[in-house]
């Protein structure tokens, strides 16, 4: 255990002691003595990122539910308290039992953004534990990472003992499990390993090696023991309405990203968006029930008195019985001033159905995401709206007495000019418009637009993952362009860091040798890469110069189809060959069809969807 005093002497001198001792509503304590896995769940980011993550929740509680394991929660300190922690050489701890992180069995990083993996580094070294996996031996907890980043887990592979790819709900369980047993009969690390790298979707990566070509490009990946598969294919869980959903939320003492219920009515989505891998790896479409719906929710809001339930799934609109459960939860929960919210809604003429529901207990701010500033290009993304769609809701919406529109957009996509970037100004201008050409009676509130463009990042399993990313100074020109032919200070246009989206997909197309980068980067004071104010573009360059690694080579480069991926030797279910048919068809302008209206053929076996709405 750690000195206590020392903890609380350190506590007086940080901002947001609150961060980091525990005891919130519905954490649970156990006696770390009297278990058998002790998993620390680390979540790479400051704790107010963290704790607003559903499948923190979800796993924190699955585990506790067993008697015999513990989870405990870890998350990046801040930069005032590592700078404690090291003056104090206070070690890292968990919130709950302020246990070193070292003494626990497991310590489990989710992977959501790959500009946290210096994070991951300096949350190794705060807990004292040697970066490489092959440096590490028994007296070291087992480092597992899974999360969408998984799914190319090769940027971090010399550090990660252990990858699961895909959902980790059911599969967390048997690994705990299976690693009880071989600590019941003996424990060695590397037959533990062995024996888990044989279950559907886990990844060890010092069982396999890399082959690379002259130019640099990977020839073959290939195990390197027998037993392990060539292909690992991802996990999921197929029934939401069985599987373990948490009926409590732990309360932080401080804000947080996101201080609601959050209710994941679905996984996965049908509209194929050729830029969003969320759309890709997660099919096929699995819903839960309306009814499983309301039950997790009047139990959430009665253990956590949050006033607010979110609604959240890729495409929140997209699930089948929405309407009936907004109905059901307004019904609910109107009179108890508990408001019903949707992170974001897609610009059709049912988004206005529920809009009308959710505005009956409080106005939410309205995003819309036409993510393109022309027609051709939102058909070369294959996004399925139309500017009649945006003029539809938004007319809606300014009616019914909203004034303040979030639209978000993203530019340096596939096959962009100008013409289609300047779009963006074009459309905002448009739902001004919209607004003032209104009788005056029904122009309530202050106007104002907000329009957000991040800068397009090619990644792993989409149809655009063979797309070279656009230059630093090409997406400032563009991001320029738009901002200096807006004159109207009602309309807001915001862009995303050209440089910080360059490092994204260094990482994000990124292979085993960027380690050595990572490690780098670290040593020279990279951390909180993705807080603006943290983000040193010139330390990263420095440190891709002194590692002699060329990052166009992973972010600006066009990969011809037959290449070699680094992610190739993952099977998410989509098929490369569908990918690839979807890339062209980009190309061309040509658009592919809701999978609602009809199986197009993905490679996805199995599909609990197929037919169900044809």
């Amino acid at each position: 255990m750690i000195n206590k005093k020392k903890l609380e002497r350190i506590l007086n001198r940080v901002e947001k002691p609150a961060r980091y001792i525990g005891m919130e509503q519905n954490s649970i304590v156990k006696n770390l003595d009297n278990m058998k896995v002790k998993f620390a769940f680390c979540f790479p980011d400051v704790y107010e990122v963290g704790m607003s993550h559903l499948g923190l929740h979800i796993l924190y509680n699955l585990i506790n539910k067993k008697d015999d394991f513990a989870c405990e929660r870890v998350f990046s300190p801040w930069i005032d308290m590592e700078k404690e922690m090291r003056k104090e050489n206070l070690p890292l701890i968990t919130l709950e039992n302020k246990e070193d992180v070292k003494n626990f069995d497991f310590l489990g990083f989710t992977l959501q953004y790959e500009m946290s993996y210096t994070n991951i580094l300096n949350i190794l070294d705060l807990a004292k534990i040697p970066f490489l996996s092959k440096d590490r031996d028994d007296k070291y907890p087992l480092i597992i990472a899974g999360g969408p980043c998984a799914y190319n887990p090769e940027p971090i592979a010399d550090f990660v003992d252990f990858f699961v790819i895909g959902e980790g709900e059911e599969i967390t369980l048997e690994i705990l499990e299976l690693y009880k047993k071989h600590k019941e009969k003996g424990w060695d690390r590397e037959v533990f390993l062995k024996d888990i790298a044989k279950l559907k979707g886990i990844y060890v990566p010092k069982y396999y090696e890399v082959i690379y070509n002259e130019d640099g490009t990977i020839n073959e990946m290939q195990p390197l023991i027998g037993g392990v598969p060539d292909k690992i294919e991802k996990v999921m869980i197929e029934d939401l309405d069985t599987m373990f959903s948490p009926e409590e939320m732990i309360v932080p003492f401080i804000e947080t990203v996101h201080d609601r219920v959050v209710l994941e009515m679905f996984r996965g989505c049908t509209h194929g968006c050729r830029f969003c891998q969320a759309g890709m790896i997660y099919r096929p479409i699995r819903e839960k029930s309306p009814e499983r719906l309301m039950e997790l929710a009047e139990k959430l809001v009665e253990n956590t008195g949050y006033e607010n339930v979110s609604l959240s799934s890729l495409s929140s609109c997209d699930y089948s019985q929405l309407q009936f459960l907004i109905s059901s939860l307004m019904d609910e929960f109107e009179e108890k001033k508990v408001g019903v919210s949707l992170p974001s809604l897609r610009l059709d003429s049912f988004s206005i159905d529920v809009l009308k529901e959710i505005e009956k207990v409080r106005k939410s701010g309205l995003t819309f995401a036409p993510e393109a500033g022309s027609q051709r290009l939102r058909d070369v993304i294959n996004k399925g709206v139309d500017e009649e769609d945006l003029v539809t809701a938004v007319s809606y919406a300014f009616k019914e007495g909203w004034s303040r529109i979030k639209l978000y957009f993203m530019i340096g996509l596939p096959t962009e000019t100008d013409e289609d970037v300047l779009g963006i100004k074009d459309i905002s201008y448009k739902v001004k418009d919209l607004f003032f050409n209104r009788p005056k009676e029904e122009k309530k509130g202050n106007f104002k637009v907000t329009a957000s463009a991040s800068c397009f990042v090619p990644k792993p399993f989409t149809p655009f993952q063979w797309v070279g990313q656009e230059t630093i100074d090409e997406f400032k020109r563009k991001a320029y362009l738009v901002k200096d032919s807006i004159r109207d200070n009602r309309v807001v246009f915001n862009y995303h860091d050209p440089e910080l989206s360059y490092m994204e997909a260094i990482f994000a197309r990124g292979d085993r040798r960027l380690s050595k980068l990572l490690i780098k980067a670290w040593e020279k004071g990279c951390r909180f890469d993705g807080w603006s104010e943290h983000f040193e573009y010139d330390t990263w360059i420095e440190a891709l110069k002194e590692v002699d690694i060329d990052g166009d080579f992973y972010a600006t480069r066009q990969r011809e189809i037959d290449e070699v991926l680094p992610w190739d030797f993952i099977d998410p279910g989509v098929s490369k060959k569908y990918l690839a048919k979807e890339y062209k068809k980009a190309i061309l302008g040509e658009t592919t069809r809701d999978c609602r209206l009809g199986c197009m053929a993905c490679g996805i076996q199995d599909c609990s969807m197929r037919g169900k709405f044809n």
